[in-house]
């Protein structure tokens, strides 16, 4: 099997303060450079029902506006498996679709953001990761101001559409381009 390139990565939280949020669902793609999905991994993190309404709250207007999402990140934390158990899971899967002999490359949307809960989280994931990462929500920017391209991505708020959309939205970025 050919080892992947990039790392695509979304995670779903209770709330965008990584000192304090909690992770409740992630999902991975490992792509070429051509983006072909190689493989994938999907999970669902358990967060202590209490905790999780408690941080849900804090971010009500987000989560008000995004119901459904809401709502299935709730319904499948009744069988969520521990934080521990999906970083190990993570690291298997990472180890099973890279070549670890250099720190794997880490794309996504905003990616930085889902990289600082990775950082607190899930250290061994960290551990095996670059730090150069592939920002497609850079190349958001630039062709907004630059040449006001938008590329319209589906917002489902769920970790393996949201890692689709991102690399369905670089894909679009990249046909404007002219080598």
């Amino acid at each position: 099997m050919d080892k992947a390139s990039i790392l695509w990565v979304d995670l779903e939280m209770t709330g965008l303060d990584p000192d304090n949020d909690l992770i409740l669902e992630v999902a991975a793609i490992a792509t070429d450079w051509d983006f072909r999905e190689l493989a994938t991994y999907e999970a669902s993190v358990k967060v202590d029902p209490a905790v999780m309404q408690e941080r849900m709250e804090i971010g009500r207007a987000f989560w008000d506006a995004n119901p459904q999402a809401r709502d299935g990140l709730i319904s499948q934390n009744e069988t969520a498996e521990p934080s521990q158990e999906i970083e190990a899971q993570l690291v298997e899967f990472i180890e099973n679709n890279f070549d670890l002999d250099k720190p794997v490359l880490l794309g996504g949307n905003s990616i930085h953001q889902d990289r600082r809960f990775i950082i607190n989280q899930w250290p061994n994931v960290d551990k095996l990761l670059n730090y150069r990462m592939l920002d497609v929500s850079a190349w958001k920017v630039v062709f907004a101001g630059k040449y006001k391209k938008k590329f319209t991505k589906p917002e489902e708020h769920r970790a393996l559409g949201d890692i689709r959309g991102s690399i369905m939205e670089l894909k679009y970025y990249l046909k404007k381009i002219k080598v």
